[in-house]
């Protein structure tokens, strides 16, 4: 089948003839219809790997080269041994962590902090692919109005409803999004519909335009001025009460522990190319929490479908353009590169 494949660093190739994959007890087999290139894939192939299996994953038994995609939308067309619940045709969205069940994490519902997981197209072959296979338990079925289009988006959905969760916001809080990509754009969105007030800070003006658009109740534009003097402005000289960090650059880490109030909350949600230095005192001196965030618990799957299905999640005005799996390269990886920044996500389909 065709796939694109990450070999190792700043090796990814468009494969004719990846073994298609049958699904074994336990397993489904998926017709991808729609998967999409995320940051993290990108910090792969150019940086990595870091996260993709150099050596076999604990739970999957695989390593590299392993066809790349966690971010995947399909239709069963075939089920494995003591699989209930699934028959052909059925849409899912893949919840893509699998974790061990046993280590002192998972034993106390703690499932994102699972030293093993595993991750579909990083730690298994993925969905950038004709056909993916995957447990069944960690498939999700759509509702009838959750597009196909829409489907690959639940998870880095499921990655801004985590970080949400992790950053307590509630009713009246006054929260600082840094970052209006992907995940910036539905963290902002998961924050509203936890109630609370959210202020959107990019330097880039389409991303704060959009961020205007899904909700937010102000933008900054950081290049324009100081960002937190702006975000004092609006909190009545205290700042925010959370600052959620998705941008993921050296600077962003430090302006979010600077701008947060006095015993406010930091949510550190970037994967970081560079090493952000900072003054611990910054942290010590006004006894602020921050709080590292990464991928998602099973429960915030569910809500990520359940909010994208009552339109308080819209992830369709995040689509910026639809791909076959030949151009996925040459048109959406390289496109990820250039510097204008003007792609959210890239949806790749295999077509048929």
């Amino acid at each position: 089948m065709r796939a694109i494949v990450l070999y190792g660093n700043r090796d990814i190739r468009f494969v004719n003839d990846w073994p298609e994959p049958s699904p074994g007890a336990g397993e489904v087999k998926l017709k991808v219809t729609y998967a999409s290139i995320c940051a993290t894939d990108i910090e792969e192939w150019q940086f990595g790997p870091k996260f993709a299996a150099a050596t076999p994953n604990p739970i999957t038994g695989k390593k590299l080269p392993l066809v790349l995609g966690h971010e995947i939308g399909g239709r069963v067309v075939q089920v494995g041994q003591g699989v209930t619940g699934f028959r052909p045709g059925d849409r899912v969205a893949v919840e893509d962590v699998l974790t061990c069940g046993t280590c002192y994490w998972c034993r106390h519902g703690e499932y994102s902090s699972c030293p093993n997981m595993a991750v579909t197209g990083l730690s298994a072959d993925g969905g950038l692919a004709e056909f993916v296979v995957w447990r069944a338990d960690h498939c999700l079925k759509l509702p009838a109005n959750v597009s196909d289009e829409e489907a690959p988006l639940v998870e880095p959905a499921t990655v801004a409803v985590h970080a949400a969760r992790r950053s307590g916001a509630g009713l009246g809080d006054r929260v600082a999004v840094i970052g209006c990509g992907t995940v910036g754009l539905l963290t902002l969105q998961a924050l509203k519909a936890a109630g609370a007030t959210v202020y959107a800070v990019d330097i880039r003006k389409q991303s704060l335009e959009l961020a205007r658009s899904l909700g937010a109740d102000e933008v900054i534009d950081a290049a324009a001025g100081d960002a937190g003097q702006s975000l004092r402005r609006l909190t009545d000289g205290i700042g925010p009460d959370i600052v959620v960090e998705t941008a993921g650059v050296a600077r962003t880490p430090i302006d979010a522990i600077q701008w947060v109030r006095r015993r406010g909350t930091v949510v550190l949600v970037g994967i970081y190319a560079a090493k952000p230095e900072f003054n611990f005192l910054d942290i010590v001196d006004g006894e602020k929490w921050v709080i590292g965030s990464v991928a998602a618990d099973p429960q915030d799957f569910r809500t990520a479908i359940s909010l994208i299905s009552a339109g308080k999640l819209r992830v369709k005005p995040l689509i910026t353009v639809k791909l076959p799996l030949e151009r996925a390269i040459d048109d959406g990886f390289q496109r990820m590169l250039k510097p204008q920044k003007d792609v959210y996500r890239i949806l790749v389909g295999s077509g048929g």
